[in-house]
C-alpha cells in the first residue's frame, strides 16, 4: 500500500495530458499489486492465492515497465526510495509464491 501511495504522490507531478495515458495505468498496477494480495489472502491459502500472488507480481511488472518509460520519456524521477520499495515487494511476493509451492 505505500508503493500505490508513493506512485500516487509521484504522478501527481506528471503533465495534465497523461493524465489517461501513464499516469492511470501506473495507478492502476500499483493499486492491482495491493489489491490482489488482500484478496487472495481472503481466499485461503491454497491455489487462489497463489494465482492472486502471480497477478500481482505481474502488476509490478507492469508497474516497473511503466515507470522506465516515464522516466525516459522524462515525465517523471521515481525515487531511489521507491526503486528499493519495488524490488522489496518483488522479493516478498517471490517468497510468499515460494513458500506455497510455486514461482
Amino acid at each position: 500500500m505505500r508503493l500505490a501511495r508513493e506512485v500516487y504522490v509521484l504522478t501527481r507531478e506528471m503533465p495534465d495530458g497523461e493524465r489517461w495515458g501513464l499516469i492511470s495505468q501506473m495507478r492502476r498496477s500499483a493499486v492491482s499489486v495491493a489489491s490482489n494480495i488482500a484478496e487472495g489472502a481472503s481466499r485461503g491459502k491454497g491455489v487462489e492465492f497463489r494465482r492472486y500472488l502471480t497477478i500481482a507480481r505481474g502488476s509490478l511488472i507492469e508497474l516497473d515497465t511503466q515507470l522506465w518509460l516515464a522516466r525516459d520519456l522524462k515525465l517523471c524521477k521515481p525515487s531511489s526510495a521507491m526503486l528499493e520499495r519495488m524490488a522489496t515487494c518483488i522479493k516478498l511476493i517471490n517468497g510468499l509464491m515460494k513458500s506455497r509451492g510455486t514461482s
